[in-house]
């Protein structure tokens, strides 16, 4: 298969991957009875868990047109929208409930998904002021790798759970090809930077 012609299909595949889920959200029936701030913060958490997905492709490289290097710029700069995200998604839910944030964010919600989403949010801050302040703190670059991917794995499966476990406007199916997707792209991320540090460690040692 060409070349172009097989970016061409990974690039519509993915973009079906990514703009469905939202797709079906909008048209969902529990919309009439939500409020617009409730409605943004809602799809402020899918347009999060679609830039989840991308965030292993683009931090290793995986996508066409994209190399190693720009695509770790691109990953950075998606990094700051996911955060975004989240932050739209916590100030609305706020706006909508302030004591259901704070029960979820002092864990004395009773709903299973919040424990979930707070652990992926804490995560997710953690792993952006990580890479904020890797120079500044002269982490040393194998440190980092291993801080920031471990913590980048917590937020996409905690945040695969909290999704899965809500039943809201997102379609079921769309969900679970949404999440797992992020989560098979992210042990393949995983998988390919044990396989890269144990051929390094072989070859100091040749």
């Amino acid at each position: 298969m060409p070349h172009r012609i097989r970016a061409a299909l990974v690039w519509a595949l993915l973009a079906g991957v990514l703009v469905v889920p939202i797709a079906i959200a909008a048209t969902s029936e529990y919309l009439a009875y939500r409020s617009p701030v409730y409605i943004a913060a809602g799809f402020a958490g899918i347009v999060a868990m679609a830039l989840v997905l991308l965030q292993p492709l683009l931090a290793a490289g995986n996508l066409p047109g994209f190399g190693l290097r720009i695509g770790r710029q691109v990953h950075r700069w998606v990094g700051l929208l996911l955060v975004a995200a989240i932050l739209v998604h916590v100030a609305g839910l706020w706006l909508t409930s302030p004591p259901d944030v704070i029960d979820a964010l002092t864990f004395a919600s009773p709903t299973p998904f919040s424990a979930w989403g707070v652990v992926a949010m804490w995560a997710l801050f953690a792993a952006a002021i990580l890479a904020a302040l890797r120079k500044r703190l002269r982490i040393r670059p194998p440190i980092f790798r291993f801080a920031h991917t471990a913590l980048a794995a917590l937020v996409v499966v905690t945040g695969a759970i909290h999704a899965m476990l809500i039943e809201g406007t997102m379609g079921t199916t769309s969900k679970a090809v949404l999440c797992g997707l992020a989560i098979a792209a992210t042990l393949k991320v995983l998988v390919d930077l044990r396989s890269w540090a144990l051929l390094t460690r072989l070859r100091g040692r040749a």
